[in-house]
């Protein structure tokens, strides 16, 4: 690998995904319901099963994983998430969520793009806005219909839509 680029994930990088993901995740501590969050945020049994029904992609700089996004086509409502979108807390604010994002969008067959988060993440809403996503605030509907997260997290969470950018 070259100094930073994107590239497609498999197995063999499922435990520095399990680092990324879990590292950055950390924020979200004492941001989002204490019973929302554990760690690790993610657990290695619920990453593997994002990886056998989603694409994963990350973002390296000089041969360390420092980005991670998830991306889902769902053909069935021919919409596009973009999930779990994470940066390593050292390589924040450097626009490497901001390269995974249009990565991402890049990526999508449909132009029906959403992203879900937490409404306590101002950080990850602001990133959104300013990549062309509207905030569709909790929007339960949406968050019931594609993806599947707990009752609480739903309770929890907001739903951006793209709009457009200078992508």
């Amino acid at each position: 690998m070259g100094k930073a680029e994107v590239t497609k994930l498999s197995d063999e990088n499922k435990m520095e995904m399990f680092r990324v993901i879990n590292e950055a995740a950390k924020k979200y501590k004492n941001r989002i319901p204490d019973d929302c969050y554990s760690e690790p945020y993610m657990p290695l049994s619920e990453l593997e099963e994002e990886m056998r029904k989603m694409q994963f992609y990350g973002y390296y700089v000089r041969d360390k994983l420092v980005g991670v996004v998830e991306l889902q086509y769902l053909s069935n409502y021919d919409v596009f998430l973009i999930r779990h979108l994470y940066v390593l807390p050292e390589f924040q604010r450097r626009g490497i969520g901001t390269e995974l994002l249009r990565f991402g969008i890049l990526k999508s067959p449909t132009p029906k793009i959403y992203v879900g988060t937490w409404k306590a993440a101002e950080w990850a809403i602001r990133l959104y806005e300013k990549n062309g996503f509207l905030n569709l605030g909790n929007n339960r509907e949406l968050l019931r219909k594609y993806w599947d997260v707990p009752e609480r997290q739903v309770e929890e969470s907001i739903v951006l839509e793209y709009r457009g950018s200078n992508v």
